[in-house]
């Protein structure tokens, strides 16, 4: 057997690794064309920001010892210049040499990875733009900052490379400003969740512009200017390219592969069009098993998974890919973002039945030092309750919520699932009912029809707005026109409630809303819980104060209302 890997870093060296294992016989030639063959590539805006000390701490393995410990004969600065799908032979430029030669193969994997986009607008050639996907990027990068010439920075492009630049950035020293064509930060997160993470970057001082389309770079005097589409002139020393991503599928495309809309398709064993070859990480779309969709999701996790399957059906281990769903995290200043599964966004688009909810819980009980709060939003099926997708922010326990519900979306567990998990719990771990227990009860109950849900964009003219938390809460940050009864105060004041109008209720996190509504409810009101509260509403206002979320039929109004509490120790007694 001959197998020929073209591209490194986490798909392509973990299938060369893998292929080892299985046939110690067989030959195995990985081709990259730079000069690292594995190297840490979701490390290097730490190593930007001076939080990974040595650079040989992203270097994960090397040509030597990829050849000692697997015997693997790895050529770096190897251009594949085309594949010959017919006579199996690839063609190759060896770039230290210029030479060019062919190289016949029986399998073949396709791991070349994506490549940055980079508009066409005058000035990316300048030489203040870099791109951030290489070791020798972030080198140039890292140089500049080193050599104190970096004051300004322009990240352009508010995703996950966006955010870890510009905090990096920001940690040393550098005024920073932030611009993203869209409407919002994380395009893969809902705008309400996303919000949380906008407050957070402007209160490390980094200058967040949304909705803003770069189209010009030039040459100034003392500097660069980067121009937008509004009419704004940035100053800056350093402008990184962060826009996002796209399959490297020119390859696969002169071969001949079939190619969907954002990649090279394949089976579920990850097998492309041709028999022989195999495609696997950010050059393929992949299955959606929540949405029934292919789509590119360029993630380590994933390509490493993917690269498993491929070898093991190359090697004879009947293996299939599940696919993907997303699983993700990021973190900005001193929060932390995860999604998993589908959002609100992506369901509506489907056209997919869903309902949501939204808690506030802490990470640990609150009479342990340092709780805090997280905003979790779930999404599930209102007809089977089944799981289809959450995001997390919060600050401590965000990536093991995130990792539990992980495990409910692939597995399509029911929201009854959630609230009877046995999880960890000690004072200093978390709580005795869990947030996860927590956020499933809470669907339990409205798809049970105990206590109804309503969202805050579904508030109407002739509800009666009944706010239960205490009075000092209320006078911190209210919304217009609710009424404020404490949930402690309520039975005695029933009669200041109307009968004839649906009563929505909420407290600052959901938890004394839900008590009101029973109370309520039982006394023959109509009540319903505002999921989530009044931090979900500060969220909904600060995410949709520009749109028509809230219709003209909302009660409430275009007030700025007070930053949420996500990270803050809050309880809600």
């Amino acid at each position: 057997m001959k197998l020929l890997i073209i591209g490194g870093v986490a798909g392509g060296a973990a299938a060369a690794a893998r292929a080892r294992r299985l046939n110690e016989d067989a030959q195995i030639i990985m081709f990259e064309r730079g000069e690292y063959v594995s190297f840490a590539n979701c490390g290097l805006p730490y190593y930007a920001g001076d939080v990974v000390k040595k650079r040989q701490f992203l270097l994960v393995q090397t040509p030597r010892g990829l050849k000692k410990r697997f015997n693997i004969d790895v050529r770096v600065r190897h251009l594949v210049k085309a594949i010959d799908p017919i006579n199996k032979t690839i063609q190759v430029k060896d770039l230290a040499t210029n030479r060019n030669y062919s190289e016949t193969y029986d399998k073949l994997i396709l791991s070349p990875g994506a490549e940055p986009i980079v508009p066409a607008f005058e000035g990316v050639d300048l030489p203040c733009v870099h791109t951030v996907r290489t070791v020798p990027d972030i080198d140039r990068i890292k140089e500049a900052l080193d050599l104190a010439k970096v004051k300004r920075a322009v990240v352009i492009g508010a995703g996950f490379i966006g955010l870890e630049m510009s905090e990096n950035l920001r940690e040393r020293g550098v005024e920073t400003y932030l611009v993203e064509k869209m409407d919002q930060v994380m395009p893969p997160f809902d705008k309400d969740m996303a919000v949380i993470l906008e407050r957070e970057i402007m209160a490390h001082d980094v200058r967040l512009y949304l909705n803003e389309e770069v189209v010009k770079i030039s040459m100034e005097n003392n500097g660069y200017k980067v121009h937008t589409a509004s009419g704004k002139g940035l100053d800056t020393d350093l402008v990184i390219m962060a826009i996002g991503v796209r399959p490297e599928t020119n390859l696969a495309k002169q071969a001949g592969l079939k190619l969907g809309s954002q990649g090279i398709v394949t089976d579920a064993k990850m097998k492309t069009s041709d028999e022989s070859i195999y495609a696997i990480g950010d050059v393929v779309e992949s299955f959606d098993p929540v949405t029934a969709v292919y789509r590119n999701v360029p993630l380590a996790g994933p390509a490493a998974k993917q690269a498993l399957v491929a070898v093991n059906n190359i090697f004879g281990i009947d293996d299939e890919y599940a696919g993907t769903i997303g699983t993700s995290i990021v973190k900005v200043f001193n929060l932390a973002a995860a999604m998993t599964g589908a959002s609100e966004k992506t369901l509506k688009a489907a056209k997919i039945n869903h309902s949501k909810v939204y808690t506030h819980p802490a990470d640990h009980v609150g009479y342990y030092p340092g709780a805090v709060k997280m905003a979790i939003k779930l999404l599930y099926d209102p007809d089977s309750g089944i799981v289809l997708g959450a995001q997390i922010v919060g600050k401590n326990g965000v990536d093991r919520k995130t990792d539990v519900l992980a495990v409910a979306v692939k597995q399509k567990m029911l929201i009854k699932d959630l609230a009877e998990l046995e999880l960890c719990y000690a004072p200093p771990y978390g709580t005795s009912k869990d947030a996860i227990n927590l956020i499933g009860m809470t669907a339990l109950n409205h798809k049970r029809d105990i206590t109804k849900l309503i969202q805050w964009e579904d508030i109407l003219k002739e509800d009666f707005l009944l706010d239960t938390r205490t009075v000092g809460e209320y006078d911190r940050g209210n919304v217009p026109n609710s009424v404020n009864i404490p949930v402690d105060e309520l039975r005695e004041r029933l009669n200041e409630i109307p009968k004839n109008r649906n009563i929505a209720v909420f407290c600052q996190y959901g938890v004394r809303a839900h008590v009101a509504c029973r109370i309520l409810n039982q006394h023959g009101y109509r009540a319903a819980n505002i999921s989530g509260g009044y931090v979900t509403f500060v969220n909904y206002r600060d995410a949709y104060k520009s749109s028509s979320l809230l219709s003209a039929q909302s009660k409430l109004d275009n007030e700025t209302f007070c930053s949420g509490t996500i990270g803050e120790p809050v309880t809600d007694k």
